[in-house]
């Protein structure tokens, strides 16, 4: 397998395993799609990381195979390679990327499906698929933009270039900078933490948020009410308010 999950104390981390580059072939895509679902799926994942090594992230799509492909032939894959993102950026759970090194093209599309980046020091991250007569294809164009603006995505995207971790930081493609050597510690750290919280209570976090940004305000905030009023049929959130009467606030346990 050029991608595996390994699950240990309730984070899952997808790691990507296909050296030298990490190059996003299509057997790697639809390993994503497959392990990202089955994260979804298991009660034993609370949270999720997404890694590719101490030495990079991913350097991009495998562009010898993709090359070979015609029109016709990318029709039909452009949809399942969305598709394969997608279902990484749908996972109901807290998702940390751990960016070390290169994380281009489609690598850069795989980062910004996780809902919190955490940069090395050496991370250079950017969507060079205009230097090869193209846009980026794995939702680049819509999720950079929403997540930096328009015009740094225009930027991006228009140019190729690659930015260093320190501008990712400035311009909000990455949340964190860290050194290169402790990238994937802080990342199992965040994600640890996250999940020890209310599973049900984060899921609608995550969901409101996204599903809020895709549409106008009085319906995000119809989608916030909804789940809001919900959570107070959940077992977390009695747990949670006896706690903070009992004991005080920050002291509730989940699991």
């Amino acid at each position: 397998m050029t991608v595996n999950l390994e699950v240990s104390e309730g984070v899952g981390t997808i790691r990507l395993n296909r050296p030298p580059m990490n190059a996003l072939d299509v057997a790697t895509q639809d390993g994503l799609r497959e392990l990202a679902e089955e994260a979804a799926r298991r009660e034993d994942v609370r949270a999720v990381v997404l890694y590719g090594g101490e030495k990079l992230f991913a350097a991009g799509a495998d562009i010898k195979e993709m090359q070979a492909m015609d029109h016709a032939a990318m029709v039909v894959r452009g949809r399942a390679l969305q598709e394969s993102f997608t279902a990484v950026a749908k996972i109901p759970k807290p998702v940390v990327a751990a960016v070390t090194g290169y994380a281009l093209g489609g690598g850069c599309e795989l980062a910004l499906c996780a809902d919190i980046r955490i940069a090395g020091d050496n991370a250079k991250l950017g969507q060079p698929e205009i230097l090869l007569g193209l846009i980026p294809g794995a939702g680049g164009t819509q999720r950079l933009a929403r997540l930096v603006g328009p015009s740094r995505a225009k930027d991006l995207i228009f140019t190729g270039r690659q930015v260093t971790a320190d501008e990712a930081l400035a311009i909000g493609l990455v949340d964190q900078v860290v050194p290169a050597a402790e990238v994937y510690e802080h990342a199992l750290a965040y994600a640890a933490r996250l999940a020890k919280g209310p599973a049900i209570a984060l899921r609608a976090a995550k969901e409101s948020i996204d599903a809020g940004l895709e549409t106008d305000l009085d319906t995000g905030l119809a989608i916030e009410r909804n789940w809001f009023a919900g959570l107070f049929a959940t077992e977390d959130r009695e747990r949670g308010m006896r706690s903070f009467v009992e004991d005080g606030p920050g002291k509730a346990k989940f699991l």
